[in-house]
């Protein structure tokens, strides 16, 4: 069933505004260029996705709120795999509104020094990639992408459930890279 069909009966049932929006970014879109300060290993750290695809491919992902229960299984979650996703060349960066001064510690005790996450508090990043929170907007929605070198959408994955958002973007990744090989 497609993304309409799907759209059109929880509208006529009511329950459009029950679910989170889906991210408006797709396959093949450009992904907005940003800079943010973040932290890393609980250190400022200061990111540019530019910067970041001249090395490899980006996996980018937004989550609500440091230390909240989901956010910090997803965040383990990334820590366990950042490995993985540096032997496929690519590198890690969570995306919240959260302060750096509560980031310094998730970076440290939930990323567990592994990844940057960038503190995200005018929202910019966040409507530039369609990840706010519909039923809560001062907070980010869980979007994850994955971001080819050349700037464009590889994947797109949204649930507010973190327990898909690592093993999917690490599996779009080895898809992307194995047809990378084969061109």
């Amino acid at each position: 069933m497609n993304r309409r069909r799907v759209l059109e009966g929880l509208a006529a049932c009511g329950m459009l505004h029950a679910l989170p929006a889906w991210a408006a970014l797709d396959v093949g879109d450009k992904a907005p260029d940003f800079s943010a300060q973040g932290s890393l290993a609980g250190k400022p750290f200061r990111f540019s996705l530019g910067e970041a695809l001249k090395t490899g491919p980006v996996v980018l992902y937004f989550y609500p709120a440091a230390f909240s229960t989901g956010c910090t299984v997803e965040a383990n979650q990334f820590a366990e795999a950042t490995d993985q996703f540096k032997a496929l060349g690519a590198s890690v960066v969570g995306v919240s509104h959260d302060d750096l001064e509560t980031l310094h510690r998730f970076s440290v005790t939930e990323c567990r020094s592994k990844f940057a996450v960038l503190a995200d508090t005018d929202q910019s990043i966040m409507k530039a990639y369609d990840a706010v929170l519909t039923l809560k907007p001062e907070y980010a929605n869980r979007v994850s992408y994955v971001i080819a070198p050349n700037g464009t959408i590889a994947y797109q994955y949204t649930s507010l459930n973190p327990y898909k958002h690592v093993s999917n973007t690490m599996n779009a990744l080895k898809s992307w890279k194995i047809a990378q090989q084969r061109t």
